[in-house]
């Protein structure tokens, strides 16, 4: 579907008299290169939601702290689709409560581009997301500026992340790991934009705490990773194929 070629390689094959076929495994293609069918049909990354919730359905405790909810081996595999995606982002309370440093600790391979949701630039600049050791965004509603590894880029508050999406397909990242909190997540479900949720499930109880997102369709597949479960879920609405 790429504009730049939209059959041309076919038609050159066909005319030096070489026979093509076409629509061979189609689904098998479309899943192998869904970040670029995504950027050219969608003109946005491919979507990936992540959090690790308890059995009774909390993501977090009332205080916000959400660490170690998932199982070492979850951990590691968290850090493996790091190493695989073009970006991870993460909004203001995950920035400001768990200070995470979304980088490929636990895993061999390239750290990806770090992006962070901070409207009104509150966030301290000694935060580790800030340290400047890989790329980094921050989308804001204050203003632009270009560093060395840090970039403030300024969008409207209107259409948030439409623009902010808009924006990372400009600069050719075509996958983003959404690691944020409940209301991060909420953002990009109430608009419609995502294409995957990976969800840990942990044998852990908090009783109360900060729900996460209810999902009304049942799990594409369903995992064992030590003691947690991995509910991985496709959104049906955007899938044509």
């Amino acid at each position: 579907p790429n504009p730049q070629v939209n059959g041309s390689g076919i038609k050159k094959l066909r005319d030096n008299g070489i026979p093509v076929q076409i629509d061979i495994l189609n689904q098998q293609g479309r899943e192998l290169n869904k970040r670029f069918f995504t950027a050219i049909e969608k003109g946005r990354p491919y979507i990936i939601l992540k959090w690790a919730q308890t059995s009774d359905g909390f993501i977090a405790k009332k205080n916000f702290e959400s660490k170690w909810i998932s199982n070492e081996f979850s951990r590691q595999q968290v850090h493996k689709w790091r190493s695989e995606e073009d970006s991870v982002l993460v909004g203001t309370r995950t920035a400001q409560h768990d200070n995470p440093m979304l980088n490929v600790r636990e895993w061999t391979g390239r750290n990806p581009t770090r992006i962070v949701l901070d409207r009104f630039l509150r966030l301290s600049d000694k935060l580790r997301l800030f340290d400047r050791s890989q790329p980094t965004i921050v989308y804001n509603l204050m203003k632009h500026e270009e560093h060395e590894n840090l970039t403030l880029a300024r969008v409207n508050e209107e259409k948030f992340i439409e623009e902010i999406l808009h924006d990372l397909h400009k600069r050719k990242i075509q996958s983003v790991i959404v690691e944020g909190g409940a209301q991060t997540l909420s953002m990009f479900f109430q608009n419609g934009s995502w294409d995957e949720a990976r969800v840990f499930v942990s044998p852990k109880t908090f009783g109360a705490g900060i729900p996460g997102p209810t999902m009304a369709q049942s799990a594409f597949t369903s995992t064992r990773v030590g003691g947690d479960e991995l509910r991985v879920y496709r959104n049906e609405s955007v899938t044509s194929h």
